[in-house]
């Protein structure tokens, strides 16, 4: 569908108590026109709806038209969710970058797995990475008069021809004048840098973080933060690539790299700027395939106060501290001295941190009746020796624990899992698990799910 052709915005959901439930809306019905304009996407719907009086073209899940007047106050919200935030179509990437984790999927995944999008609402909104390649002049102008800031942006490297070498598209060697273009208007973007050995580490990683942080300092920094990221590779990328993964001696070498550079803008802008993200530590704490104990070695996780106000949590960066951080805390007033009747549970997680969870496992078994043992996965589905939770799919489960002593329960972390869903990456479904291994599955999303859980009853999908 062409990005020009706008949609109504059909609704999903609307909230109870709310105007919208009060008029009569229900899921199915569609919002066509709001005071004669069309949204294009949430951002719109949202500055429309703030005016005082809405006027309303609605289309009934019967094809039927109505014409609504609304009065509320201004900062009154109507109460309705959407299918989805776009309503004329996702803007569409066309960079060919081998280590996009779309273009390394096998076929016959659900479509939705394939969308390959580059666009800066849904950057705005939620906070995906967008190259800024893609988007046309009246996007830009957009941007600029709605104030669309903060943006996440996929910088990679500043050099043209190393960038243009990673997205291969020639117009990826514009993104110095794009980073000026946002300090101009006073808008922000948050950076991410995804390091292919060989290609853009070393004296190139160097070279973007020097050149970012030019844009670090001030009221409003055009680059408020960076992320600094392992690239992330599977058994089905193009076998054309020039890409190779990332080793235990690889990551020692650039968490060595990037802290030198931490406290140099440390010094000159007041802030650590640029953030590693976990995953470098976690490989970097493996001897081949196989963990080694951490301790007061240069490749443990930094401490809290090292992320400062966790800018950049959602891109795995502090996002284990945090987590080790609100365990110990909630520990301290939610676990009991012992559990009855006992039980034992299965909790499991990717790979990659192993070690860092241990103490997590360690004081959840002091608890007497409870019983926890962790179990700790790589995904053969994607071809990974060392893998992150989130990766995990049906199959590497059923895999991993077909024939093992499961316990009372299993604990699976949601980030497995598609959002609002009970369903993998690879459409294998919790209750799929369930049958499978004859064994409840609980779902659990973060510190406390994960205690309550352990603590008092299942809670079953």
């Amino acid at each position: 569908m062409s990005k020009t052709s706008i949609r109504p915005a059909r609704i999903s959901k609307v909230l109870p108590e709310s105007i919208a439930s009060e008029i009569g809306f229900e899921p199915g019905d569609a919002i066509v026109a709001i005071n004669g304009q069309k949204p294009r996407d949430l951002i719109d719907y949202q500055f429309l709806c703030t005016d005082e009086v809405l006027e309303l073209e609605v289309l009934d899940s019967h094809g039927e038209t109505h014409h609504i007047e609304i009065e509320k106050d201004d900062d009154e919200d109507l109460g309705l969710e959407f299918d989805t935030a776009i309503f004329d179509g996702l803007i569409q990437c066309n960079n060919r970058c081998h280590f996009c984790f779309i273009d390394q999927k096998p076929p016959g995944m659900r479509d939705t797995l394939y969308l390959k999008d580059d666009d800066y609402r849904l950057s705005f909104l939620y906070g995906s990475y967008l190259t800024l390649t893609n988007l046309s002049a009246r996007e830009w102008k957009r941007i600029e008069e709605m104030r669309l800031s903060p943006l996440y942006v996929s910088v990679h490297a500043t050099e043209p021809e190393v960038r243009e070498r990673l997205l291969k598209n020639p117009r990826a060697g514009e993104i110095l004048n794009q980073l000026r273009w946002f300090q101009k208007r006073r808008l922000q973007i948050h950076v991410q840098v995804v390091v292919c050995p060989g290609i853009n580490d070393g004296e190139h990683l160097e070279r973007t973080l020097l050149d970012l942080a030019k844009f670090g300092s001030g009221e409003v920094p055009a680059v408020a933060s960076v992320a600094v990221v392992p690239v992330g590779l599977t058994k089905f990328r193009p076998t054309e690539d020039e890409l190779i993964p990332v080793t235990p001696e690889k990551a020692r070498e650039v968490i060595a790299q990037v802290q030198s550079l931490q406290a140099k803008f440390q010094k000159k802008i007041g802030s650590t700027f640029a953030w590693l993200a976990d995953e470098w530590f976690l490989i970097a704490s493996r001897d081949g395939d196989e963990p080694v104990s951490q301790g007061g070695s240069s490749y443990d996780l930094p401490p809290a106060q090292a992320y400062e106000e966790y800018p950049q949590i959602d891109n795995g960066v502090g996002s284990i501290r945090l987590f080790l951080s609100e365990f110990e805390q909630a520990a301290s007033v939610m676990l009991p001295e012992a559990v009855s009747p006992s039980r034992r549970l299965t909790w499991v997680v990717g790979n990659a941190v192993e070690v860092a969870f241990g103490p997590i496992v360690q004081r959840l078994n002091q608890v007497s009746g409870l019983t926890v043992e962790m179990v700790a996965l790589h995904s053969d589905f994607w071809g990974q020796k060392i893998s992150v939770t989130g990766v995990l799919t049906g199959q590497d489960l059923l895999a991993g624990l077909r024939g093992k002593a499961l316990g009372d329960g299993i604990l699976l972390p949601r980030v497995m899992l598609k959002h609002g869903e009970t369903r993998f990456l690879d459409d294998v479904t919790v209750e799929d698990l369930e049958r499978e291994l004859a064994t409840p599955v609980s779902i659990v999303a973060g510190v406390e799910e994960l205690l309550e859980s352990c603590i008092g009853n299942l809670s079953l999908v």
